[in-house]
């Protein structure tokens, strides 16, 4: 199928002296994310977002990971406005700048990188056997969702970078994710002050519907290292000129893509890294890049975006270890981090932690062994040790 590059990070702990401020928030955060436990509402299950097109047969059941994923034509629409609306107020000068930047570059320099594997793609792409975590940040839950309200960045920030997280994505759509690009900028200046310590800093992602080339210019200019396109909004010939905008400010594009023929025309037009979103179970989301063509001399990243299951079961660690297996450099995780409501065993780090365990499905489940669908609470716990 897809070929990738064999850049393993290694893992590690931390050996280096915090800062004071990193010393602070780090039992600040612990401290929050126990807190929220008992705050959180005792909800069970997801409640389907009421806008939502009809699935194809292979698409998500109701419980989804990101809103974006899962768009109608209505919504894009509803973004342009968004972006004209922000246009007609006034982009700042540095974004102005970064546009022009775009619009002056001739279509050779971004041609040019084509077979660049770029920092993130080589993070992202371990050695084979293991899986690389996407963490996605949002402040609202599809449905009623299981929290009240998310924690902010510069708590749940150094959760993502202490329990195994490769990468950081913020869902930058007010509409869906209740996120603005304030909030890259905010995961982007706490994810710096780990600078110089082991983890390092992550990067950050941009996961916004990508209409308009302004777009890739707020993201470069609220420090993303990547951008995310949906082949299904804005098809091929927008595909290729978003990848091409953004390789002339050094960004890269991850290509979210939901059938075989979209994968295949992503790579075609010179995408890197795609993920595959909207699609539910591993042999599915695994028939959309099993047949992917890779031009000889160039490497892609596949993703496998992990749905969140209706129940408080951890199926979607489980799921993590079979994408692992059948071949996937990284899943990309959103809702499922929350679901349990940041329970002091379930919270989004330990979720993190387990889908990077390297247990077998052959072996281990992280399923409920009761049949009550109330989790793995003991299983997970042992992964932690």
């Amino acid at each position: 199928p897809t070929t990738g590059l064999d850049g393993h990070q290694p893992d590690t702990l931390r050996n280096k002296p915090m800062s004071s401020a990193q010393a602070h928030r780090r039992p600040l955060a612990l401290m929050a994310i126990t807190f929220t436990a008992f705050a959180a509402s005792p909800i069970y299950s997801f409640v389907p977002s009421a806008v939502r097109p009809v699935s194809s047969p292979h698409t998500a059941s109701p419980a989804t990971t990101t809103s974006l994923d899962a768009i109608g034509v209505f919504v894009r629409k509803a973004k342009e406005a968004d972006v004209r609306k922000y246009c007609e107020e006034g982009p700042s000068e540095s974004v102005l700048a970064l546009l022009k930047q775009i619009n002056d570059a001739p279509d050779e320099a971004a041609d040019d990188a084509t077979t660049t594997v770029g920092e993130l793609q080589g993070l992202l792409t371990k050695r084979k056997g293991t899986i690389s975590i996407i963490a996605e940040y949002k402040r609202k839950l599809e449905g009623s969702g299981f929290l009240s309200e998310i924690l902010p960045p510069e708590i749940l920030s150094p959760v993502f970078r202490e329990f195994g997280a490769t990468a950081v994505a913020v869902l930058a759509d007010e509409r869906t994710g209740g996120c603005t690009y304030d909030d890259i900028v905010e995961m982007v200046e706490e994810q710096q002050e780990a600078m110089g310590d082991v983890p390092g800093p992550l990067p950050v992602i941009s996961s916004d519907l990508i209409v308009d080339e302004i777009q890739i210019a707020r993201a470069a200019d609220a420090g993303a290292k990547a951008v995310t396109v949906t082949h299904g909004v804005v098809g091929e010939e927008k595909v290729s000129q978003f990848i091409k905008n953004a390789r002339v400010l050094g960004l890269e594009t991850i290509v979210n893509v939901g059938t075989a023929e979209e994968a295949q025309s992503a790579v075609d037009v010179g995408a890197s890294i795609i993920s595959v979103t909207g699609v539910d179970g591993a042999d599915n989301k695994f028939a959309v890049i099993e047949s992917l063509s890779v031009p000889e001399g160039r490497t892609v990243c596949t993703i496998a975006n992990i749905l969140a299951k209706d129940n408080k079961a951890l199926e979607e660690v489980e799921e993590a270890w079979i994408c692992r297996d059948k071949g996937f450099n990284c899943v990309w995780v959103s809702d499922a981090l929350y679901k349990s409501g940041n329970d002091p065993v379930e919270h989004p780090g330990a979720i993190i932690s387990s889908m990077r365990a390297k247990s077998s499905v052959k072996y281990a489940s992280p399923k409920a062994r009761s049949g009550k669908g109330e989790g793995a609470r003991e299983y997970l716990g042992d992964i932690l040790m």
